[in-house]
């Protein structure tokens, strides 16, 4: 599936623009591409657009849930064409809390990693050495 992103630049609702019936929750971000790069079966597992496009320059497959939610269809996505994700998800509060359900829901088909991130950081604030470190622990 192809679609368009556009985000507002100077704080205005909605923050994100998609197309009419595009259904994000049905798709992960970059996910063909993950799929092809994921030779090892490893994926990492991040919030927005902007944290994919970092980890992949950090030279790790990687797709994006499009918000901090994991859907039934996204699920079923990442269970079927990986055995590990690294979920990365935003150093605050909602970040954290969506990464323990979601590790929660994925623990019973794939072997499942919350990176911690640190506090208020998102992958796309951080250097690509600085992802290697992170990732590189687990």
């Amino acid at each position: 599936m192809a679609a368009y992103a556009g985000r507002s630049i100077d704080g205005s609702e909605p923050k994100y623009k998609l197309p009419t019936g595009f259904k994000k929750s049905q798709v992960l971000y970059n996910l063909a591409r993950a799929v092809e790069e994921g030779s090892t079966g490893a994926v990492v597992l991040v919030e927005g657009f902007f944290d994919c496009m970092k980890v992949v320059q950090a030279e790790h497959a990687c797709v994006a849930l499009m918000g901090c939610s994991l859907s039934a269809e996204q699920e079923q996505h990442l269970v079927q064409h990986f055995r590990r994700v690294l979920i990365m998800l935003d150093g605050d509060e909602a970040g954290r809390k969506a990464a323990t359900e979601i590790a929660g829901r994925l623990a019973h088909s794939v072997w499942v990693h919350v990176v911690d991130m640190p506090d208020g950081k998102q992958p796309d604030q951080l250097a690509a050495q600085e992802i290697w470190e992170v990732l590189g622990k687990v």
